[in-house]
């Protein structure tokens, strides 16, 4: 822990900007040797104050609808397209509103369709403005195991087209569409993506040749340490040697994968038949996915219980009786006003969370690879009353 993780007040985000440079790169290499593009997708991360950066690195943004497309589009796009470098824009939704779509086409050069219901409705007019049209296909291969709200593959889903649906309607749209879009991971490795581009091709694979793209959708771990980049280049060389398209790719977590921190204090320790300590952070308000996932956030110094000497069950200070974070473990007894590293916080963490129980919400800070710290935004009574 640095001196400004010890000295500025808690709970805030840090996002590092040398280790978000370090999964930058990985992802630069990527495309550099297969001619690949890679997106932002901004679902899992839109701290704006990095596009810059990451623009400069990847081929642009991907967007879930019209805040997130104006976003990338006034932040990444707009900036990058002045300094002479080509910047894209994608956006995807399983619906689109028609008061929006106007707008939406101001921002984004690609627009993927979850139906062919929304491509008869928008098609024509998004390609009358010049833009790129996608369908979002469902090859129907789960390859989760335990996060099956994460899992667009799943039965009665609504994401996507199916093969039998797809068949039956493909003919009298094929004019319209420039290529296809599938995200069928979560925080998975490359030989699922193999196994996945398996089941589109058997179900899709007479038609790929006559689309221009197709597009991987994100999950693809690529960042992570054991994480099979050779396979995953391998997938890409296929459909381009095969079917001859263009290939994106949208990871959101790979961009900022450990890139980032939430440091937290403990406000006091309880026990209740264990050893409970209170922090000034909520999983519930602070980082969600720890409840929807759900996930264990690593954090430095500690152990799973049991495994150092001292166990503590880590909880936030909100009425919500299930707002703990999770069960660890320490070589010293916790005191109030020690202060707790908890990792990979960059991801999933600033874009989801919320003011519950009137909650500040942590301040954001980027740490820059001189060392040091820039303010990025500090939040206060007004943020919370103000979305009320």
């Amino acid at each position: 822990m640095d001196i400004k993780m010890k000295e500025l007040p808690t709970p805030f985000y840090v996002v590092d900007e040398t280790l978000l440079e370090n999964n930058l790169n990985i992802l630069k290499g990527v495309s550099d040797r297969t001619g690949a593009k890679i997106l932002l997708a901004q679902k899992a991360f839109s701290m704006y104050r990095c596009y810059p950066l990451i623009g400069s690195f990847l081929s642009g943004a991907t967007a879930s609808g019209l805040y997130e497309a104006r976003l990338g589009h006034e932040e990444m796009a707009v900036p990058m397209k002045m300094q002479g470098k080509a910047c894209e824009n994608h956006v995807y939704a399983p619906a689109f509103k028609e008061d929006e779509f106007t707008e939406l086409l101001q921002y984004c050069d690609y627009t993927v369709f979850n139906s062919f219901a929304q491509v008869d409705k928008f098609a024509k007019t998004a390609k009358e403005r010049g833009k790129s049209i996608g369908l979002r296909i469902n090859p129907q291969c789960s390859t989760q195991e335990g996060h099956a709200i994460y899992d667009p593959c799943a039965p009665g889903s609504r994401m996507g087209v199916t093969g039998d649906n797809f068949t039956q309607g493909i003919r009298e749209r094929i004019s319209l569409l420039d290529g296809l879009h599938f995200h069928t991971l979560c925080e998975q490795n490359s030989d699922d993506l193999e196994k996945t581009l398996d089941a589109v091709e058997e179900q899709f694979g007479s038609w790929l040749g006559k689309f221009k793209w197709i597009n991987f959708g994100g999950g693809h771990h690529i960042t992570r340490e054991d994480y099979d980049i050779n396979r995953l280049e391998q997938c890409i060389l296929r459909m381009q040697d095969k079917y001859g398209l263009e290939v994106y790719l949208e990871p959101g977590e790979a961009v900022a994968l450990y890139a980032g921190y939430l440091i937290t204090s403990v406000l006091e320790i309880v026990n209740n038949g264990i050893e409970i300590a209170i922090l000034d952070t909520s999983a519930a308000c602070h980082m969600p996915d720890v409840l929807e996932m759900p996930y264990r956030p690593p954090l430095q110094n500690s152990g799973r219980k049991g495994e150092r000497a001292y166990s503590y069950r880590l909880a936030g200070p909100t009425c919500l009786a299930g707002d703990v974070i999770g069960d660890y473990s320490f070589d010293n007894p916790l005191r109030e006003g020690d202060r707790l590293v908890f990792e990979d916080m960059a991801i999933y963490s600033m874009v989801k969370n919320n003011t519950f129980n009137g909650m500040p919400l942590p301040s954001i800070y980027l740490k820059k690879k001189d060392g040091s710290y820039e303010m990025v935004k500090q939040f206060d009574y007004e943020d919370f009353k103000g979305r009320l």
